[in-house]
């Protein structure tokens, strides 16, 4: 399993996008107060379209434009904003800063509050971009990126889905049970933790599979290197579906063949220099309490 360390800098901070937590009108005095946060640091700051019809403002840009225009995108929420930020901006390969506005921050280490502080390392070079494995999933000729994870699901509770699973070609499992997660490191603090699953060091490179609720008490969670293709059939998938970093749904029909293999693309995260992930699992999980 490899980690992935990096001493990117971004060559410009002149300009920057912002995205703001979709359905969340109330934010627009905080984003406002980051705006001229930015701008005092000779930061222009642009607004995303979505989140400046949101928040009542006319000069909103198109997302894809706006990923053009810009240096590094700043995502103002939780980690389901940046999420979603980092899925939608994917094709364009750009840094991108959480600023923290939700309940629970895997990801977004950067507090409102602390921005200004931030603000004078981020100008000096006192950060680092940390470069995160996604992976892509290949079914019915369309493709899927995801940060955190792609879950195999049964739709209704009244049914059980079974998966058959190959890792490069070779067979090695069946699963019969409630679903399956295909989780990146980054995302085993997610859906996969809340089922028993592993935590993995967020720059490792490996795909952990974990079974939802498995009929069978041998079926464990497994940690694979992130240079295997897996390969998932569904059988009897009456009301299964494919769930995408649980943001998108793709339903599956029977004899529906997934394939997963890790994103040739990172997610590029702007962090303190000082963030430390065990530091963040003893203040989110309560460990060591």
């Amino acid at each position: 399993m490899k980690i992935t360390r990096s001493v990117e800098k971004l060559k410009n901070i002149s300009n920057a996008g912002i995205i703001l937590k979709p359905n969340s009108p109330e934010i627009k005095k905080e984003y406002l107060e980051i705006k001229k946060c930015f701008e005092k640091h000779n930061i222009n700051i642009s607004l995303e379209k979505n989140s400046a019809s949101m928040i009542g403002e006319t000069s909103g840009i198109e997302l894809k434009q706006l990923c053009q225009d810009v240096d590094f995108l700043i995502s103002v929420g939780g980690d389901g904003t940046l999420l979603s930020v980092v899925r939608n901006s994917f094709e364009f390969d750009l840094p991108i800063l959480g600023i923290h506005m939700g309940t629970l921050g895997f990801l977004t280490d950067i507090l409102y509050e602390d921005l200004a502080n931030f603000l004078d390392d981020f100008n000096s070079d006192n950060y680092r971009i940390d470069n995160r494995m996604l992976v892509e999933c290949k079914v019915n000729n369309k493709t899927f990126v995801a940060f955190n994870d792609i879950v195999i699901s049964r739709k209704t509770v009244s049914s059980m889905i079974k998966t058959k699973a190959k890792i490069d070609g070779n067979f090695f499992n069946t699963y019969n049970g409630d679903g399956v997660i295909i989780s990146t490191p980054t995302g085993s603090t997610a859906y996969n933790l809340s089922v028993g699953g592993p935590i993995v060091y967020p720059l490792t490179e490996a795909f952990i599979i974990t079974p939802v609720s498995p009929h069978s008490l041998t079926q464990r969670p497994l940690v694979m290197p992130a240079d295997v293709e897996i390969e998932f059939k569904i059988s009897d998938a009456q009301g299964a579906v494919l769930l995408i970093d649980g943001q998108d749904t793709y339903e599956l029909e029977d004899k529906t063949i997934i394939k997963v293999t890790i994103a040739k693309k990172k997610a590029k995260l702007i962090h303190r220099i000082e963030r430390n992930f065990f530091e963040v699992l003893n203040d989110k999980l309560g460990w060591g309490n």
